[in-house]
């Protein structure tokens, strides 16, 4: 069987984390601070933007969306084709998903279809760089400092992703990444969050450890103070040691991962690309960091088409299921407005993907396909 992800676990890792077992100290520590601050010289955050590490995406989210300003009652506008994390970080915060449809040529939220939406009790837009392709992120940064609302980035997908030049994540507002299990970059579970400042950074710290205000100092250091003020809510967020060791050995590797990914998904658009029955990505991947190969399969196919990649030991995914046709979420707003998520929802594939993976199996794949049409 060729599975759908298979995550990097070179002898590089291994040793990372053993190392960090060794050290005997598996909470926050040294090796979260040191994740920290090669992220942010990867990313180029720059002095100013500040990363804050946490155990998931889903926790960034939330974080991010307290330090919007997000509170009960208030509403928050998200494609609704997303991964669930969001929509539960939106209820975590006590706010309400309100549903935007998306574009057909990056599978991202259509900036057209905002302005509608927004309302007074609008306090944010999510935006999910869908497969690491980026959605139309200037045109949104333009609507929302029109209406003041704060603009969060999913990036789960696409650490490493260019737009005009910068990286994902030094720029803009609030931005989130996810390092977990099947990411491009795992710390087997993980996260961060991009704030705009030290303020919004300070706020973090303690929330993302029950509130406790103990200093980072002390803590990057393996060690933990026992006296300590609470001054308000927190959250068990804080990523450990082990996991950040993980991530610095899969972090030096980012680069290699980022080629060869994009290499892969040059060549399914090349062998898939001319299929009559198919709609591969609308991308060169050029400043691209793809996570996943997602094709479209037209004319009602598709699970005909798993069905018979699985007979022939292929895996197969849907990423994801609409937001929209959760009993949960059914009746949010914008529910009624979202042809192309509707459409879209019924025809997306994703094909297997990941890091050192042989040509020979993308080759196969695309052959068994062919075969299918045919």
């Amino acid at each position: 069987m060729i599975p759908i992800f298979k995550p990097y676990i070179g002898s590089d890792t291994l040793k990372a984390a053993t190392d960090a077992l060794n050290l005997g100290w598996l909470g926050m520590g040294s090796y979260v601070k040191q994740f920290e601050q090669e992220l942010s010289a990867f990313i180029g955050t720059g002095h100013i933007r500040k990363l804050v590490a946490v155990n998931t995406c889903t926790s960034a989210l939330h974080l991010a969306l307290l330090t919007a300003g997000v509170k009960p009652g208030d509403e928050v506008i998200t494609p609704a084709l997303n991964n669930i994390g969001d929509f539960q970080a939106i209820g975590m915060a006590g706010a309400c998903p309100v549903f935007c449809d998306i574009r057909e040529d990056n599978l991202g939220v259509d900036p057209e279809n905002i302005g509608p939406l927004i309302t007074s009790k609008t306090k944010a837009i999510i935006v999910l760089h869908y497969s690491g392709i980026p959605c139309n992120i200037e045109k949104i940064f333009q609507i929302a400092t029109k209406y003041k609302i704060r603009v969060i980035e999913d990036a789960a997908h696409a650490i490493g992703t260019r737009v005009n030049g910068e990286m994902i994540g030094s720029y803009g507002d609030l931005t989130c990444f996810s390092f977990d299990a099947i990411k491009t970059l795992t710390c087997i579970d993980g996260g961060v969050v991009v704030v705009n400042n030290q303020n919004e950074a300070d706020r973090l710290y303690p929330a993302r450890l029950l509130g406790m205000t103990q200093k980072n100092a002390q803590l990057y250091t393996n060690s933990r103070a026992y006296k300590y003020d609470v001054y308000g809510q927190g959250f068990r967020y804080h990523l450990a040691n082990l996991h950040a060791s993980i991530g610095l050995s899969q972090l030096e590797k980012l680069p290699e991962f980022i080629v060869n990914r994009q290499k892969y998904c040059l060549y399914y658009n090349e062998l898939l690309g001319s299929f009559p029955g198919i709609i591969v990505p609308q991308s060169d991947y050029k400043d691209i960091s793809p996570f996943n190969y997602v094709i479209r399969v037209l004319d009602g196919r598709r699970k005909d088409l798993v069905d018979y990649l699985k007979r022939h030991d292929i895996e197969t995914g849907i990423h994801w299921i609409p937001g929209n046709r959760f009993t949960w979420l059914k009746n949010c707003r914008g529910v009624d407005s979202l042809p192309v998520t509707d459409r879209i929802g019924e025809e997306i594939l994703t094909l297997p993907l990941w890091s050192y993976m042989e040509s020979s199996m993308v080759e196969r794949i695309a052959d068994t396909i062919c075969k299918f049409f045919k």
